[in-house]
């Protein structure tokens, strides 16, 4: 299956899948990240032996994204990026939420214990 395809008709549950991996972290890194005009709050996971990142995006008026970076067989990296639908948004824990609005209101990252993000 692609990348495409499991972005298309998986997100729900590549969602689930990265908030349970945030949450059972020690220390996650929640960054603000910004080009052009756009700004936004990012949470990340990596798959190593596939080099892959899979990202979620919140930017200003509560959108979210799923966001996938990896590289195709000619080495040429790809970036997906699909708005989250309102069931795919309540998947993410309050505690996470709240601290992705912070770091996009204050514009500065933070390190936090991944524990707190699933409350």
């Amino acid at each position: 299956m692609t990348n495409e395809e499991m972005v298309k008709n998986y997100s729900a549950e590549m969602i689930e899948k990265m908030v349970t991996d945030i949450i059972s972290t020690a220390k996650v890194e929640v960054r603000f990240e910004f080009e052009d005009n756009e700004q936004w709050s990012v949470v990340s996971t990596f798959v190593d032996d596939e080099d892959k990142e899979i990202s979620l995006r919140l930017h200003a008026d509560d959108l979210f994204q799923l966001y996938v970076g990896y590289y195709d067989a000619d080495d040429e990296f790809l970036e997906i990026l699909q708005p989250l639908k309102e069931e795919e948004k309540k998947i993410i824990p309050k505690g996470l939420r709240k601290i992705m609005r912070k770091v996009l209101d204050d514009e500065e990252g933070m390190r936090v214990p991944g524990h707190l993000l699933g409350k």
